[in-house]
């Protein structure tokens, strides 16, 4: 049982703040942030590597609009949002959701990259790859 899919489709209960057919959107209960919430597919994909593409554009779409809600009503000063995919990346539960983080001043919360330098040569390989 995937309790991703238990709370997506109301048999867990949740704070819920948008549904539709596709996705629901609800509160994370860890609140790393006020207002951090998931969108949340109904149908199972356990990460971006599976997920239909139309179902992510629907995701996506949803985000955006509950992003200019949060910004609106919460007063926020900046938004993070965030997808993990695969164990490595710090993905916990097996199934794909995005995570909305608002942002304020001094809210104590750290997301950090560490930079790496890579030659012109390295770029060159890179940009070739990934076209």
């Amino acid at each position: 049982m995937c309790i991703f899919c238990e709370l997506a489709n109301g048999r867990i209960p949740t704070n819920k703040i948008y549904e539709d057919d596709i996705c629901t959107a609800f509160l994370d209960i860890s609140q790393a942030t006020y207002g951090h919430c998931l969108v949340v597919p109904k149908q199972h994909f356990e990460d971006i590597f599976s997920l239909d593409e139309e179902i992510g554009k629907h995701l996506f779409k949803v985000a955006v609009m509950l992003a200019k809600r949060m910004k609106e009503r919460l007063n926020l000063e900046g938004i993070n949002i965030l997808n993990n995919n695969g164990e490595v990346a710090g993905q916990t539960v097996k199934h794909y959701h995005i995570h909305l983080l608002p942002r304020y001043k001094n809210d104590d919360l750290i997301i950090e990259f560490k930079s790496n330098k890579l030659t012109d040569e390295q770029f060159k390989e890179l940009v070739e790859k990934l076209q």
